[in-house]
């Protein structure tokens, strides 16, 4: 009798130790959904605007902090880092679209290295972006002559050669290379996002 007692105290120890790490669980579970739900609506939140675009409040450049940390530094908090940022302005003078979908498509790369934290859907969050980017760029530098129609090889390189140049000077050094490639193991499967440029291109002369 004793020892069916002592048999049935264990059982519900077990049981109340269960029930407790599953709470537990499902808490921090809840948790963690919250906080990725909280950073990916901030990161499809965030856009680009005029006045960055103007180089209305332009940051000074950052020498050689540009490259102390693999985030680098945003001095103007627009999501941009510093030398990126200065380094369009300085490639594009005379032309606000190039600088628009250029500082998009910078402004989209850097989300990679600023997360709080990174998983799947973080990493998923910031990819759509890329894209959005991407084709933002493609549609305003390089048009195609219809929605339905393919672009060419020449067309192609074109836009490359925008999008490389950005790159290039983002993910320039050895630590930015390893951390970009180490970003993409977590993606996931994910679908491409619609209304793809921040700026309204017609308020644009050039």
């Amino acid at each position: 009798m004793n020892l069916f007692k002592k048999i049935l105290k264990w059982v519900g120890i077990c049981i109340v130790v269960l029930y407790v790490g599953v709470v537990i669980y499902r808490m921090f579970y809840f948790y963690n959904l919250e906080k990725t739900q909280a950073v990916v609506e901030k990161i499809h939140s965030a856009r680009l605007t005029m006045d960055d675009v103007m180089g209305v409040n332009l940051p000074p450049s950052p020498g050689d902090l540009a490259d102390a940390t693999v985030a680098g530094l945003d001095a103007n908090a627009n999501g941009i880092r510093d030398d990126v940022e200065l380094a369009i302005f300085e490639k594009y003078p005379d032309s606000a679209k190039k600088r628009a979908v250029s500082l998009q498509y910078a402004k989209a790369l850097q989300m990679e290295f600023t997360q709080p934290f990174l998983n799947t859907e973080i990493v998923v969050a910031v990819i759509q972006e890329i894209g959005r980017a991407d084709a933002c760029l493609a549609d305003e530098l390089v048009p195609r002559k219809n929605p339905e129609s393919f672009r060419t090889y020449p067309d192609l390189e074109k836009i490359n050669s925008y999008i490389d140049f950005i790159e290039l000077v983002q993910i320039n050094n050895s630590n930015r290379i390893d951390f970009d490639n180490n970003f993409y193991e977590l993606t996931g499967s994910y679908s491409s996002l619609e209304n793809y440029c921040d700026i309204d291109y017609s308020k644009l002369a050039n």
